[in-house]
């Protein structure tokens, strides 16, 4: 496989003639890079008017491979052949490296240049490129490549500081200032001959050489200072992948450009894997443009249930300088949102949300000294119950998070989690799979009241800015959420994505029952310390509910005498069952979300008893496996708790025994 290497642009702020002075001393030997042992003249040429030089040089290496391999190939040196042409009329130095040694095995191209900067005349720039191509080598392709990339990177990384090495030396021989060739004055370029080949006198004839353009840099170039002040610190390969993937877009896009940052987004979410992060970053350019994500800033307008109810906002930052983003996760009534504005209604929230991450970290960027990359999310947990667990809104939750991490990867610096409950190990255990493994590796999560000890969120923003539902000093402008009125919901605005609600298809069933008529559901259990939940919504009326534990058979409800408008017998009649959950009425229009952890096998009996003529219901029930949950439920069970019971008129509420 072909390894390649694409250089930003290095710039040093000095004279071409003076860079070139300082370039020269690092022959025939570099002590700052000890893998050259030394690099011979084989011919040396200067053109008549001192203005082009012609050399080449044999220069010998240490191979730094483990004694083995060096033992094994036979050799502990290797040769390369550099050819150098120097253009001091128009400012310009072309390096070429080749391999000798291993030819026909292993190709290993390098290409540098030094030029005049395009803006300042006084500041040189310098680039450099490699291809590597190890294309049989005794069975070791795969450790020489490594090898090879390896050193290559090494000796990248300290020539960088090379020239600021050199040019102390070249003032030391007294040399301040060189002036630029100049065919009008023959005695001073003999002088910068002198000075920029140390005195080397030439080994062959002078050739007839042709005047070369200055090739002013392209688009694909990027300055080191710039890499460094706003993308932050990169190895040379990162660097160049950098590059890499930026010409390819370049290429693809006759359009707007993504920016720098959000190349290097996906390349990190890659592994900077250029042709991985090709590929994620096409779909993501396809997806925004399908959707016309670029013109949520301008467009988006904030529905009014959110800004009523939606527990979120930006809050400040964090010690390291990121935008803190903080939600009330534990107060979000994810069902009333739904169902007031959609699923849609709320991914394209998210993305405005995104959206506006991403201009606060170019203005965070803007004003520090150093790049700001990833934002802070504080997730508040208080008052998170089993209401948050209800599926349509689980499953709304998972498809954001699959959108939010294909196309803003790496955007996500650190979360903090405080106030977590029991019942947040459930949420957790079924969100975390579809977050990737590095962005949950961010996650700090904090129990109880320990958030602002030692150790806690001090740690990571500062004092003066934890807010105040916190028990901070600062003044948080986050609305606290609560429950959305029915008044405001929406019809069609949120229904399951297989089909209505109310259809065959649903994970809901809706009952419609007379007065006095029961309606049950038998869940066996073969699972001790399973969990058992419910949700369901009373439509008009009221009805009594209520769970049961029997360890006899039991016979299934009589549906076809339900289906004939019949009374139902009960089919708990007769048998021995223990109740496992008291009876409660719960009113009409009320939602409620409840669980009970089945601490033993057999048969559990959720029962809905009708208290008046013609109250309707539609209900879910799931059991969640105990090897998830055990030892995080307790606090969970409705009888230890309390019954969680939305409604209009209260977030929690403990309906009353029949």
């Amino acid at each position: 496989m072909v390894q390649e290497y694409v250089s930003p642009v290095r710039v040093h702020k000095y004279s071409f003639e003076m860079v070139m002075a300082a370039y020269e001393m690092r022959f025939p030997s570099c002590p700052q890079i000890p893998v050259v042992i030394e690099c011979v003249i084989t011919e040396d040429s200067w053109s008549a008017d001192d203005s082009q030089r012609h050399t080449t040089r044999r220069c010998q290496l240490n191979v730094d491979a483990p004694y083995l391999l060096k033992k094994m190939i036979g050799v502990d040196y290797v040769y390369f052949i550099q050819k150098n042409h120097l253009d001091l009329k128009n400012r310009v130095l072309e390096i070429e490296a080749t391999n000798e040694t291993f030819a026909s095995r292993v190709s290993v191209i390098e290409k540098c240049k030094y030029y005049v900067h395009p803006e300042n005349p006084d500041w040189t720039c310098f680039e450099q490129s490699a291809l590597l191509d190890v294309k049989n080598f005794f069975g070791l392709e795969n450790t020489v490549e490594k090898i090879a990339m390896k050193q290559y990177a090494a000796n990248i990384a300290k020539g960088k500081e090379l020239i600021e090495v050199f040019m102390k030396e070249v003032y030391e021989t007294g040399v301040k200032e060189l002036r630029p060739w100049n065919a009008s004055e023959p005695g001073k370029n003999r002088e910068l001959r002198r000075v920029v080949s140390r005195g080397t006198e030439p080994l062959s004839p002078p050739p007839v050489a042709e005047t070369k353009k200055l090739s002013i840099p392209d688009q694909y170039t990027l300055d080191s200072e710039y890499i460094k002040r706003y993308l932050g610190e990169l190895t040379p390969m990162q660097e160049s992948r950098l590059l890499q993937l930026r010409k390819w877009i370049a290429d693809l896009q006759k359009g707007k450009m993504p920016s720098d940052t959000t190349l290097l987004r996906f390349l990190r979410a890659r592994d900077f894997s250029v042709e991985k992060a090709r590929e994620m970053l096409s779909q993501s350019l396809l997806w925004r443009k399908k959707h016309q994500v670029d013109r949520i800033l301008s467009e988006y307008e904030t529905p009014e249930v959110v800004k009523q109810y939606f527990p979120g906002g930006w809050h400040h930052h964090d010690k390291d300088g990121r935008p803190l983003y903080i939600l009330r996760l534990g107060q979000m009534d994810v069902k009333g949102l739904l169902k007031s504005i959609g699923e849609d209604g709320l991914l394209k929230l998210t993305l405005h949300v995104c959206e506006e991450g991403l201009k606060l970290l170019e203005d965070a960027t803007r004003s520090s000294e150093h790049a700001i990359q990833s934002w802070c999310l504080l997730v508040d947990l208080d008052g998170l119950n089993m209401r948050h667990l209800w599926r349509p809104g689980v499953r709304a939750l998972l498809r954001i998070i699959q959108i939010v991490e294909a196309n803003y990867p790496e955007t996500m610096g650190r979360v903090l989690i405080v106030r977590a409950p029991r019942v947040f190990p459930i949420l957790w255990t079924i969100v975390s799979t579809f977050i990737d493994e590095n962005t949950r590796s961010k996650f700090l999560f904090y129990g109880g009241k320990d958030y602002l000890q030692s150790g806690g969120l001090l740690d990571y923003i500062p004092k003066d800015l934890i807010p105040d539902f916190l028990g901070g000093p600062c003044k948080s402008f986050v609305h606290e959420g609560g429950l959305v009125p029915k008044s405001l919901y929406v019809s069609g605005a949120f229904t399951e994505r297989d089909g209505d609600p109310l259809s065959e298809d649903s994970i809901y069933r809706s009952v419609s029952l007379g007065k006095g008529q029961v309606h049950e559901v038998i869940v066996q259990n073969r699972d001790p310390q399973s969990v058992l939940t419910w949700d369901f919504d009373v439509l008009s009326h009221d009805i009594s509910f209520a769970v049961y534990r029997s360890e006899q058979e039991l016979d299934r409800p009589d549906q076809a005498a339900a289906a004939a408008g019949e009374e139902r017998r009960s089919v708990l009649e007769g048998a021995a069952c223990a109740r496992v959950e008291a009876p409660r009425v719960c009113h009409d229009g009320e939602s409620i979300q409840g669980s009970h952890v089945m601490a033993d096998a057999g048969l559990y009996v959720l029962q809905w008893r009708c208290e008046a003529a013609d109250a309707q219901l539609m209900y879910f029930h799931e059991t969640l496996a105990s090897h998830h949950y055990r030892g995080s439920m307790s606090s969970l069970q409705s009888a230890t708790s309390g019954f969680s019971c939305l409604s209009g008129k209260s977030a929690i509420s403990s309906c009353p025994s029949r």
